[in-house]
């Protein structure tokens, strides 16, 4: 079943990511007018910075055991058994942050949702674009991002190329293939960048 992985060393902490996470989660599902919306539609993805002021889009990763469904005391955080997600019930949900205080990557934020009874604040979590899904369409997240650091793919394939990668780096007289030079340079950039502001 595909999936969105992430591939942190090609972001680029444009964050186009979450304002797409945003607006694909907006009542109007046009950027214009969700900014105008009442509650303010909010992404689902956070981007956070490294060492070198990398970008890592950080997003749910649908564990199996979910420890915010382990959680859960209400039953609001369940998986969807068909589509390998798991989801949160607003109308359940009870906001007592226990899924937020079990998840490992600290991805479940807490505000009010056009999906929630009105003026209730509940748990909120990437739900994998389910309804975009349906629509044909793969994942707000993965299709703005150019840079590849977000894609939909299934899971074993991406596993299967980083395996690979990682095995070229291991083969005599090869050299390291991982990065392309655009980011290889601009990681290297930002941890210049960073030793001089240390120095300082």
């Amino acid at each position: 079943m595909k999936q969105v992985v992430v591939h942190p060393e090609r972001c680029l902490g444009c964050m186009q990511c979450m304002i797409a996470c945003a607006t694909a989660h907006s009542q109007s599902k046009i950027l214009f007018s969700a900014t105008l919306e009442d509650p303010l539609p909010k992404p689902r993805v956070h981007l956070g910075a490294g060492l070198y002021a990398e970008g890592f889009p950080n997003r749910c990763r649908h564990c199996e055991p979910a420890p915010c469904m382990l959680a859960c005391l209400p039953g609001a955080v369940f998986r969807d058994p068909e589509r390998d997600t798991v989801l949160i019930d607003p109308d359940r949900c009870i906001n007592c942050a226990s899924c937020a205080m079990a998840c490992p990557f600290g991805v479940i934020r807490y505000y009010q949702d056009h999906t929630a009874p009105p003026g209730k604040t509940v748990a909120v979590k990437c739900d994998n674009c389910l309804e975009r899904q349906e629509q044909g369409l793969i994942p707000a997240c993965a299709e703005v991002c150019k840079s590849g650091a977000l894609t939909f793919e299934e899971t074993s394939d991406a596993m299967k190329r980083k395996t690979d990668v990682v095995a070229r780096s291991v083969s005599a007289d090869i050299s390291q293939t991982e990065l392309s030079p655009g980011f290889a340079l601009l990681n290297t950039i930002r941890k210049a960048q960073a030793g001089l502001s240390a120095g300082n």
